[in-house]
């Protein structure tokens, strides 16, 4: 097939234990799905159904590294997320069948403009301008389900020039991954290379120039970043 400009290359991950890459579909987030974050966001867990937002996949920055401090904002968030990776797609998919679609999990960073995001929601806009820019989405490889299993638990945690900003555990998750890929997929087709994002715990906040980010969940492994 011929085109009329440059193809770009597909956005793809590392996968632990070959020299395959993963290849990324698109990146799906779910919004505040850790009760502690809700409340600091100023929002009751309780009463919230799930929510989500898109990354496009050229967001990546696979295996952490430098991360280039955005234009338009002075108040760049670090959001800690387990990751999962599907494997198989589909539409209205059984949370009881849900685990068979994921191929595996990794550590993401959902880097934030915050200033940008607060105005877009006081005015009720689209969240793209503080979600949505280039390199907001550091990954770390993925590592597949037949080695580790399905986490359902373990902490997770973020640190920023080595004291803990982030400490929470994936059985706190508000809504659990199965029933966060049954939800996703009653919205969207879902397809193989599909990345979720499934929250944060609480102590999200600002970054700055020079800061060093670390951050994992265990059994799953670990991202680095550092903030030019």
């Amino acid at each position: 097939m011929t085109f009329v400009i440059h193809v770009p290359a597909i956005p793809a991950l590392d996968v632990k234990g070959t020299e395959a890459k993963f290849p990324v579909h698109r990146i799906y987030c779910i919004g505040r799905n850790y009760a502690e974050h809700a409340r600091e966001m100023g929002h009751d867990p309780d009463r919230e159904p799930p929510f989500f937002f898109q990354k496009p996949a050229d967001a990546l920055l696979p295996n952490g590294g430098d991360f280039p401090y955005p234009a338009k904002t002075s108040d760049l968030h670090f959001e800690l997320e387990l990751v999962v990776a599907l494997g198989q797609g589909g539409v209205n998919i059984e949370a009881a069948k849900a685990l068979d679609y994921i191929y595996g999990y990794a550590v993401g960073i959902d880097m934030t403009r915050r200033d940008l995001q607060a105005e877009a929601k006081k005015l009720g806009r689209p969240w793209e301008v503080g979600k949505a820019f280039e390199k907001s989405a550091p990954c770390s490889a993925i590592v597949p389900a037949s080695l580790i299993g399905h986490p359902s638990k373990g902490a997770i945690w973020l640190t920023v020039n080595g004291k803990t900003r982030q400490r929470g555990d994936l059985s706190q998750l508000i809504w659990s991954i199965p029933e966060s890929i049954s939800h996703l997929s009653s919205f969207f087709t879902l397809a193989p290379g599909d990345l979720l994002f499934t929250g944060t715990p609480a102590g999200v906040g600002a970054t700055q120039r020079g800061d060093r980010l670390k951050g994992g969940v265990d059994g799953v492994g670990e991202i680095e970043i550092r903030v030019v």
